[in-house]
């Protein structure tokens, strides 16, 4: 496995930048951001390192020429969006600019696309399924056809009133998992798994591991601090930013070294990408820098 981190955490900088960065910090990957060119749809979205929308193969050739010049890897493509937002018009955008990425990842030589499978927030899982179904089959057959990997993170959505109460994504647990992978019988069909997210569910996070190891293609390391004084206060059915808080690897409730001794135990060997969107470190790009470097000190002992 290879310690690297989630690019959209310093959107100042350059792909470039990025690479020599993660050289210099001893990271051995990244995980490119590559969200249409524009106005952020959400905070830590619409970074875009990676404009996808016109590559060409002799681009992606000069970027795989960075990455071969500082010696650190792109884990894979992130792009995060609501493929299956209530509007179509909004809906549509996200597919087709998920369909860029994908050709993207296969010019760049990569396995993995990451990214949410969306929700309809005010619906059921059950009665988002046939959209989801109708969305998403002929999208895992179109990254097939590409030799691409869809990841996709089984991050809730659901933290703020817009997104309440059935959050933007559907594939949040391993139950919505069997049904998901049992329905799009897909080898190209996954996940990006970040742990935190069964923390904030109060779940396990190692739980899912043995049983999903085939379709383990991403993963994310994120922490997550839950303030039980709060939970006290305005109880669980408050919105979780009310009583959670997102933190850097070592500083939440994640005993890491279980967790990825766990995750050892399964056949997964593939990225391990810290993602930050911890503010305790501050909103200047020295302090967001020094969020990654704190993270590294405490994961690296782990990536011998």
């Amino acid at each position: 496995m290879k310690l690297g981190f989630v690019s959209a955490i310093l959107p100042e900088l350059s792909l470039e930048q990025l690479l020599a960065f993660a050289r210099d910090e001893r990271f051995a990957c990244l995980e490119a951001m590559c969200w249409p060119v524009g106005k952020a749809e959400r905070k830590f979205g619409g970074v875009t390192h990676l404009d996808v929308t016109r590559l060409t193969q002799g681009e992606a050739d000069d970027v795989n020429a960075l990455c071969a010049k500082y010696r650190v890897n792109l884990s894979g493509l992130g792009y995060y969006p609501n493929p299956l937002d209530p509007d179509p018009a909004v809906a549509t955008r996200c597919v087709n600019h998920l369909r860029k990425v994908i050709v993207a990842a296969q010019k760049l030589g990569l396995k993995n696309v990451n990214t949410f499978v969306g929700r309809d927030w005010t619906k059921s899982v059950e009665d988002n399924w046939p959209r989801f179904l109708k969305t998403w089959r002929p999208l895992i057959a179109f990254a097939e056809d590409h030799g691409i990997q869809i990841g996709i993170e089984n991050c809730p959505m659901r933290f703020t009133r817009d997104e309440w109460p059935g959050g933007k994504n559907l594939a949040t647990t391993p139950a919505i998992w069997r049904r998901m992978f049992r329905d799009i019988p897909s080898r190209h069909f996954g996940l990006n798994y970040d742990p935190s997210h069964f923390v904030l569910q109060q779940m396990d996070p190692a739980s899912p591991l043995r049983e999903f190891q085939e379709k383990l293609f991403h993963c994310h390391a994120k922490d997550v601090k839950v303030h039980r004084d709060r939970i006290d206060d305005v109880g669980i059915f408050a919105h979780p930013l009310e009583w959670h808080q997102p933190r850097i690897p070592g500083y939440g409730e994640m005993d890491w070294g279980q967790f990825l001794g766990a995750l050892r135990a399964t056949t997964y060997r593939g990225p391990v990408c810290i993602e930050v969107e911890d503010d305790t470190f501050g909103q200047t790009l020295e302090g967001r820098k020094r969020a990654l470097q704190t993270a590294r000190n405490i994961l690296a002992p782990h990536f011998p």
